[in-house]
């Protein structure tokens, strides 16, 4: 972590700004971060705990006399009448008025409308018209004497937004770091903590710079409240803009029609435009008008209103909150279930280019946030707006070959994805082989998500069904391309199925793990029968990371029932959560098992450090006193290598890759604590192998 810090620091020095400082500013302003750190990335940007704390106070000093509060709005009138001008921050829209034919300004805490601008404000600042208002430092003069329409006057105004960067230099500096420290880097920029989150919770967070950095990209994310997916639309960037998803109008989005003249709508202002709390609104009708704009619009890049065509750039993100769990909604409905029910149209979803996994983000907690250093955000928002110009696209087709049976939507949003986290991530086209794939799957499987649930809403999608598999070029290999929740939900689906009669199938030991790939059947179901015991074969198991449902039984219970000792081989069996992990597996021995004799089970592991030797001697001794009389032998030694593995003495040997370590840490009073499917996975990979000839046992 120091050292990370430190690399950030001599790297982007006064670029970077600690991010717990604008909490500690911020209190209940109403204003976004990158207003708090572009003040705090003029006084803060450093390391020197006393430069922090002068430049801390300075920031406050800013915010107590030029940040406009509502109720202090007359106030501030005053002192701007009392000393002929003031400045101010506050929030600036600005309006064509025909009748003078001047533009007019109107600040939205002090109160202020129709004070006039100048043209070359404007002409600077064109999001000033967009009706949503920016950010800007303003002074603010006052004109005295007699028959003066207009009292108020700008004298200066200045959008809260670094006006340029040197992309160059962002780029040189990214080749220092390594790609996970990249990613942890990027995790503090936006604000969050990459120490609480694994792997795929870091690329799911990232994924919500996508609309940043890829012009024209159509994004969906929904579920449970407060993980943080609008945090980056509204707080992150000068370049984005968050509307609720019930005040958007056609108008509003695209062009309003005023008189004979056509004004632009948010989409041509802004790089991104994100619908917040894009549920289903009791009440609410979606204009039709709006609907079919829209759809026009994700397709084509271009919207059709009063006389003639328009284009934009501008992405579109969805986000809400769902209604119910993923396993409810994948048996009962499907995934897009809590969007508003006009938007639940074949036609309208299939230009969604990824839908991303919400659900697997843990809600934010106080340790989810950084404390660390991270590039400012007005500077990160300037980068990724210049990053749009560069299109990636083409590159995937050195690496991957899609299906024939993929239209072409699913290609284009996968390529765009694809070029999206290419730029995020590797700025600097340094990428190997294997990096590239990791972003070719998550990129399958967000369009895969969003074909997946098109076929539960619109049965003209069955008529083609696309295969989301694709040949890896640099080996030839065929890789087949599953959504987290479809492997899950398709497992627990066999758990609930009678087993009786058939063999689990090949494609469920892939999906192995679940309860569902054991021979065990309720007896309710298998009165007068006995259940049919599967044929044990030989086989590699691929978990991915924060896979669900899976266990120790399910794993490889099958192939310890009629073993009658077992050494289990794991370096790191010491921690009292390790301890936990070995009691689990135990358990789980004791219930598959068939052997009626003492079961001998002797673990082989390490202790590297003296002081807690003596400590988990006396849990394993406790141990083995407790399972004695339960019919277990539990012996031990300390003579581990780095190998994991269980050996039977019935010839198998499982390979473990992470050994029993294998479940994402969990709370104290988490129902994971309980029951192992209902914990969260490491990735790993287990190799089961008979030494002898294989046999059915």
């Amino acid at each position: 972590m120091m050292e990370l810090q430190q690399k950030i620091l001599d790297a982007f020095i006064g670029k970077v700004v600690r991010k717990d400082l604008a909490f500690l500013v911020k209190g209940g302003l109403p204003v976004p971060t990158y207003v708090l750190e572009y003040l705090l990335g003029q006084y803060c940007a450093s390391d020197d705990e006393e430069i922090i704390n002068d430049g801390l106070e300075k920031v406050k000093q800013v915010i107590r006399n030029n940040y406009v509060h509502r109720a202090e709005a007359e106030s501030i009138k005053g002192v701007i009448r009392e000393h002929g001008k003031h400045r101010v921050i506050d929030k600036v829209t600005v309006t064509l008025n025909e009748r003078s034919d001047e533009y007019n300004a109107t600040f939205a805490n002090l109160g202020l409308s129709g004070v006039p601008i100048g043209m070359e404000y404007v002409r600077k600042n064109p999001k000033l018209l967009s009706g949503n208002g920016v950010w800007c430092i303003v002074t603010i003069g006052y004109v005295s004497g007699e028959d003066i329409k207009v009292r108020w006057e700008i004298q200066n105004l200045k959008p809260i937004q670094i006006s340029h960067i040197d992309l160059e230099e962002y780029i040189e500096q990214r080749s220092k770091f390594t790609t996970e420290e990249w990613l942890d880097f990027l995790m503090h920029t936006v604000g969050l903590n990459p120490e609480v989150m694994n792997r795929r919770e870091k690329f799911i967070t990232l994924a919500r710079l996508l609309p940043h950095v890829e012009n024209n990209y159509n994004f969906v994310e929904l579920g449970p409240k407060g993980t943080g997916k609008s945090h980056v639309f509204q707080e992150l960037s000068p370049y984005g803009v968050l509307v609720s998803g019930g005040d958007v109008t056609s108008a509003r989005l695209f062009v309003k029609m005023q008189g004979n003249k056509e004004i632009l709508g948010l989409v041509g202002y802004w790089d991104v435009v994100a619908w917040d709390e894009f549920e289903q609104q009791k009440g609410r009708n979606v204009d039709a008008v709006l609907i079919d704009t829209m759809q026009n619009y994700l397709a084509n890049k271009s919207f059709n209103r009063g006389k003639g065509t328009h284009e934009a750039s501008a992405s579109m993100v969805f986000v809400g909150n769902t209604k119910h769990t993923v396993p409810y909604m994948l048996k009962n409905s499907h995934l897009f279930e809590s969007i508003p029910t006009s938007f639940i149209k074949g036609a309208f979803l299939d230009r969604i280019h990824l839908y991303n996994p919400g659900w697997e983000v843990r809600i934010l907690k106080k340790n989810s946030f950084s404390t660390g250093y991270g590039l400012i955000t007005d500077y990160i928002a300037a980068v990724l707006h210049e990053l749009r110009n560069d299109d990636r696209t083409s590159a995937l087709k050195e690496y991957a070959r899609f299906d024939g049976s993929l239209s072409e939507r699913d290609h284009l949003a996968i390529r765009k994805t694809f070029s999206g986290f290419s730029k995020l991530l590797y700025t600097d086209v340094r990428m190997t082989d294997e990096e590239a794939r990791e972003i070719i799957d998550f990129a399958t499987e967000g369009r895969k998500r969003v074909k997946d649930q098109l076929y539960a809403i619109d049965e003209t999608f069955n008529a083609e069904p696309a295969k989301f598999v694709y040949t890896w070029l640099p080996t030839g290999e065929s890789v087949k391309v599953e959504t987290l929740e479809g492997l899950e939900f398709d497992s627990q689906n066999a758990t609930s199925q009678n087993q009786d009669n058939a063999h689990p199938s090949s494609e469920q030991e892939q999906k192995a793990g679940m309860e569902g790939t054991t021979s065990e059947t309720s007896s309710s179901t298998t009165k007068g029968k006995r259940p049919r015991i599967p044929a044990l074969t030989s086989k590699v198991i691929t978990i991915r990371e924060n896979q669900g449902g899976i266990t120790y039984k399910g794993l490889f219970g099958d192939y310890l029932r009629t073993a009658k000792e077992i050494r289990l081989t794991d370096p790191f069996i010491r921690q009292p959560y390790q301890i936990d992990n070995l009691v689990d597996f135990i358990q789980m021995v004791r219930d598959v098992t068939s052997v009626q004799d003492t079961i001998k089970i002797h673990l082989s592991t390490q202790n590297e450090d003296d002081e807690k030797v003596a400590e988990v001697i006396d849990s394993f001794n406790d141990l083995a006193d407790e399972l004695l009389p339960l019919g277990i032998e539990f012996t031990y030694d300390f003579k581990a290598d780095h190998d994991r593995m269980i050996q039977t003495d019935t010839g198998w040997t499982i390979t473990l890759g992470r050994g029993l370590d294998i479940y994402e840490k969990f709370g104290r009073f988490s129902l994971s604590r309980a029951n192992q499917q209902n914990r969260r996975c490491k990735a790993f990979n287990v190799s089961i192998n008979h030494t002898q000839n294989e046999t059915n046992n």
